[in-house]
């Protein structure tokens, strides 16, 4: 593609203007303006010290030697600023884009293997098996599956990892909260009002075991949910399994070994002061019972012997926990910026104007899977992706109900519903796409066309910033970019007419086509469907 071919070609012409040794990587970036050109850059400013030139005097030389032979599309070279140098090419690299977007087809549209197979184990949701989960859940659990869905795209090796914090007091006053719903009775101080027990307490069989099968029950309840929002966890940890299995005594037995726990005040300590904590923090209190911390610990001890990388994924209200942990993982052996944590910020849901409060232990949570029935996996998964994890976010259930323009999703989504009726309505006139041999990609010169093709060329760049980034707000920025440049070609420029040459209307077939692919993918990306009439 022309970004490989214009970074060859600098690479030959920076070594022919005296740059040596040659950069490992030479930069070739979009400018943030495209009136400064099609791509930038900087490699005169990067080597002008190894050199011994200014920056602009370098940046002069190598686009003299560029301009000996142009390399393939472009048209002029510019020097820009302190010595950027800037391409503007010839839309003829458009619609090679173009050809390889047809080639492509979704399912490979963006995707690259520069992952290597690396594996990497994603932790997300994680919310206690005592109740269902919540509106508040929703950011998280889809941001997650987002994560894993890119660097699968980009040749990670993905395990979706859910751990069940299934032991402890929590666990207690659940089982005996169902167990007084069951009863008809009121619920234990401390314990759980949620409208839910008493629905899951009239499933319970009268001789079972309140602790064991309401934990099974919530259980199934979160992978229920979840799975209406085209999330799939590979695996689900039982914290148990890590005290039954005598992997959190051997966790600490590797802390002692290290010198990384001590005792004192009758109470076990982890010396995480040693990587930048505040406090050392208690592993097991006086009365001999674990902190969270301990079995977290052993947690990731576990998880570090499955796979290369870990991210875990958690709430705002773990944000004072990240340090402690990392310290953790630092005192088992492993290096802290190994473990990436992801801390998603806080929504606030509105209904109907008004903001809509949760508590699970309260009964006042509004659940997910409400959200789900009022505005549908599709808006609720691009809703909640629609911005960056570090910024707090407003969702106005009513707006997203809407199936109007203003709708992003349904903007989106109305974007590739429109391109199937095209596509139908030009098989009825007898226009069908034809194979590349045939069809004439340079008449696609308005300026609606131009702009959908430079739309579909940034996806790749894209999905890698995105997968690197963890950000897959910017695939949701993407899509909106290309249905609005398709609705803008829709509303311009006619497929079909007694005005319109077939020529330029198999063309524009083509180039709808490249949308439908972008589209599809791009939607897939971030586990949202492309419906083919709305």
């Amino acid at each position: 593609m022309i970004r490989e071919q214009l970074i060859d070609a600098l690479g030959v012409a920076a070594g022919n203007a005296g740059v040596d040794p040659l950069p490992a990587t030479i930069e070739l970036e979009r400018p943030a303006h495209r009136d400064h050109g099609d791509w930038s850059s900087n490699v005169a400013l990067a080597t002008s010290k190894t050199v011994g030139k200014n920056p602009r005097a370098l940046a002069a030389d190598i686009v003299a030697e560029l301009e000996r032979e142009l390399p393939a599309h472009v048209e002029s070279i510019e020097i820009a600023g302190p010595g950027f140098i800037n391409f503007r090419l010839a839309d003829t690299w458009l619609h090679e884009v173009l050809e390889s977007v047809l080639d492509a087809q979704p399912q490979t549209f963006g995707r690259s293997a520069t992952g290597d197979g690396t594996h990497v184990n994603i932790e997300f949701v994680s919310a206690n098996p005592n109740k269902p989960l919540h509106a508040g859940h929703a950011r998280g659990a889809i941001y997650g599956d987002a994560v894993a869905r890119l660097l699968e795209a980009t040749g990670h090796h993905v395990t979706r990892e859910f751990y069940l914090n299934d032991r402890g007091v929590q666990m207690t006053l659940f089982a005996d909260s169902l167990a007084a719903r069951k009863r008809g009775e009121t619920v234990p101080e401390g314990g759980y009002q949620g409208d839910y027990l008493v629905d899951w307490a009239a499933e319970m069989p009268d001789d079972a075991d309140p602790l064991e099968w309401g934990y099974e029950r919530a259980v199934i309840s979160h992978k229920t949910t979840l799975g209406r929002l085209r999330i799939v966890h590979d695996v689900w940890f039982s914290e148990r399994t890590l005290v039954a299995d005598g992997q959190v005594e051997e966790a600490l037995q590797q802390l002692r070994d290290r010198e990384m726990a001590f005792d004192n005040d009758g109470a076990t300590w982890l010396r995480s002061t040693e990587f930048g904590d505040d406090k050392d923090r208690v592993l097991i209190k006086g009365d001999g019972d674990y902190t969270y911390l301990l079995p977290d610990i052993a947690y990731h001890r576990d998880k570090y012997s499955r796979a290369d990388k870990l991210i875990n994924v958690w709430g705002a209200d773990h944000h004072g926990y990240v340090t402690r942990m990392k310290a953790g993982v630092g005192a088992l052996g492993h290096d802290p910026a190994d473990l990436e944590i992801i801390i998603t910020q806080l929504v606030d849901l509105l209904r109907d104007g008004e903001e809509v409060r949760m508590s699970g232990r309260l009964g006042d949570m509004v659940a997910l899977d409400d959200v789900v029935d009022d505005i549908g996996a599709d808006a609720t998964r691009f809703t909640f992706l629609s911005q960056s994890m570090d910024t707090r976010q407003t969702v106005d259930l009513g707006a997203l109900a809407e199936k109007s323009m203003d709708n992003p999703v349904f903007y989106v989504q109305y974007a590739h519903a429109r391109i199937h009726s095209l596509r139908a309505r030009a098989a009825q006139a007898g226009h069908v796409a034809t194979d590349a041999a045939s069809r004439e990609l340079a008449l696609l010169t308005h300026e609606r066309e131009i702009e959908m093709m430079r739309v579909l060329s940034e996806y790749p760049d894209v999905v890698a910033l995105a997968a690197r980034e963890r950000a897959p707000h910017k695939v949701i920025t993407w899509l909106r970019q290309l249905a609005a440049a398709f609705h803008g070609f829709y509303h311009d420029c006619h497929v079909m007419g007694d005005d319109i040459d077939t020529a330029l209307t198999l063309a524009r077939l083509a180039l709808i086509e490249g949308a439908r692919v972008g589209l599809v993918a791009g939607l897939d990306l971030v586990g949202v469907s492309a419906p083919e009439a709305m």
